[in-house]
């Protein structure tokens, strides 16, 4: 070989060898300064948790400079006691979980939502109509139901507490007597009902003016403080996780049945199917604002409705429940 065509090759392979050794240098360089966040999510591994997973699953909290671990909550899980240890960064909430926490004098705060409404709702059988045709029905309320949800129903169509009855979690009785109606959510019992080809309907507390937001994201004060920029990565990051799972499930769902190997395609299906059709990701203010925003408004909304129930005293600093800095100026769409 001529000298001169040997020493291009050298170069060539000196070259190449660097450009992958700089590479190299610059994945490991990125995994070093990536900043560590834990986010524990409320329950088992399901449809309802898809963006987080999908943000990790494809990449889009890596590509923010994040190191993020997923942790599924459970029945046997205290995730507020865990984020006020320091366990984890930032944990899936919800808004009278919050209150109640500040009223206790712990600081906490939300700091996004994923879904603009929360996902309680009632399920009946076919033939009613609206929540209004309950008065005469036997409804099935579980006891945490008695201290969040029943009150504002109670109140707004005038149901009785002598009309309910414990929900145990077992849906023989709704599914032998067409004068019971159930709570639920809308992935679960519908799902079940479905399954044993029982025509049901379901209706979103949300719709119905009920003004908690679901599945936000609360983080300790001092985290969204002391690092605020990692905690806008992270919300921003988490929603483009929304976004992206919404259109294509599949690098989630994995994710999804690793962590939760009892979850099947068709109950994730299911679940956003339902997600879809109840508009949760972007319906109300995110038709306009983009997804994950809370407004003071209707964190007014749900402080003026637990007051006024005697679930959360009066002096309790509401306004310390949430912020929007992390999501005013994002305005994303699906």
């Amino acid at each position: 070989m001529p000298t001169a065509i040997r020493n291009r090759s050298v170069v060539r392979a000196l070259t190449s060898a660097a450009t992958g050794l700089a590479c190299i240098v610059a994945m490991s360089t990125t995994a070093l300064t990536a900043d560590k966040v834990t986010f524990l999510t409320s329950w088992f591994a399901q449809a309802e948790h898809g963006g987080f997973y999908q943000a990790k699953a494809t990449g889009l909290y890596e590509k923010a400079g994040l190191d993020v671990t997923l942790k599924m909550g459970g029945p046997q899980v205290n995730s507020m006691q865990l984020l006020l240890a320091g366990e984890t960064d930032v944990m899936m909430g919800y808004d009278f979980q919050v209150l109640k926490a500040l009223e206790q004098g712990f600081p906490v705060t939300t700091i996004a939502t994923s879904f603009q409404y929360d996902l309680q709702g009632m399920m009946t059988h076919d033939d009613v109509n609206s929540l209004a045709d309950l008065k005469d029905k036997t409804i099935l309320v579980a006891t945490s139901g008695r201290t969040t949800w029943w009150p504002w129903l109670k109140g707004k169509y005038k149901y009785t507490d002598e009309q309910t009855k414990p929900y145990t979690f077992n849906l023989q009785p709704f599914f032998a007597d067409k004068n019971v109606a159930q709570q639920g959510y809308p992935s679960s019992e519908p799902f079940q009902a479905k399954q044993q080809g029982m025509p049901v309907k379901f209706f979103l507390f949300a719709h119905n003016g009920y003004p908690p937001y679901g599945t936000t994201m609360v983080a300790k004060r001092d985290f969204a403080d002391k690092n605020p920029d990692v905690a806008a990565r992270f919300v921003k990051a988490s929603l483009e996780g929304w976004k992206s799972y919404m259109s294509n499930p599949a690098p989630a769902n994995a994710l999804i049945k690793v962590d939760n190997p009892k979850m099947s395609d068709e109950q994730i299906a299911f679940g956003i199917e339902q997600m879809k059709l109840l508009k949760v990701l972007d319906g109300g203010d995110a038709q306009t604002m983009g997804i994950g925003i809370v407004t003071e408004a209707r964190w007014k909304a749900t402080y003026d409705y637990m007051a006024s129930s005697g679930l959360l005293k009066p002096e309790v600093d509401w306004k310390a429940a949430f912020t929007d800095r992390f999501v005013k100026g994002l305005k994303l769409s699906m």
